[in-house]
């Protein structure tokens, strides 16, 4: 996937996470193509491979695991839609730095539970706000957990295993504090 757009040269990620599935798609380049997948009768005489790439970000996202145009083009777009979450930073205002500015965030208010803990999983949509928002805190504090878990109000155990709960969530914050300088998190 290529890097997207500088922070810097796009508007914030809200502009394209709160399209409805057919305004994100209008916005994205589809390819159909043949590829390797599920066996059968029809392998590879059918373009039932997407790839969509998302112009105004760059983002780029394939599915080819059915035999089905239609279910491979749904497949991406959920793709895309978590891509924007994963990949996409959204610096965080120094006067948004603090525990209680980053707690009021929208994308972020909702995703602690009662006792103040993130327990969202990947199949609720509202994780992907909330990594969004993690993974922008990680950023603004150089990639120090401990420095990023006491800015999002929860422990550094809570944000480690928040973290590791999704693979594409887990591997964007290990590159992060690669690129900060900081080893990977295990």
């Amino acid at each position: 996937m290529p890097p997207p757009a500088p922070a810097a040269a796009r508007p914030p990620r809200e502009t394209w996470s709160r399209l409805t599935e057919d305004q994100l798609l209008a916005q994205c380049e589809v390819d159909t193509y043949r590829a390797s997948g599920p066996g059968g009768q029809k392998r590879n005489k059918t373009s039932s491979a997407v790839r969509l790439r998302h112009a105004p970000t760059g983002l780029v996202v394939i599915a080819e695991d059915s035999r089905s145009q239609h279910e491979n083009k749904a497949t991406a777009l959920k793709r895309l839609w978590r891509a924007l979450f994963v990949h996409l930073r959204d610096p965080l205002p120094e006067a948004a730095r603090t525990p209680e500015a980053v707690a009021a965030m929208p994308d972020y208010a909702a995703a602690r539970g009662p006792d103040g803990r993130l327990h969202l999983n990947p199949k609720n949509p509202q994780f992907w706000f909330a990594a969004g928002v993690a993974l922008d805190v990680l950023v603004a504090c150089a990639a120090r957990v401990a420095d990023a878990a006491a800015l999002l109000g929860v422990s550094t155990g809570n944000l480690i295993d928040f973290l590791q709960t999704d693979p594409k969530v887990w591997q964007e914050a290990n590159r992060l504090r690669s690129v900060a300088g900081q080893k990977p998190l295990r």
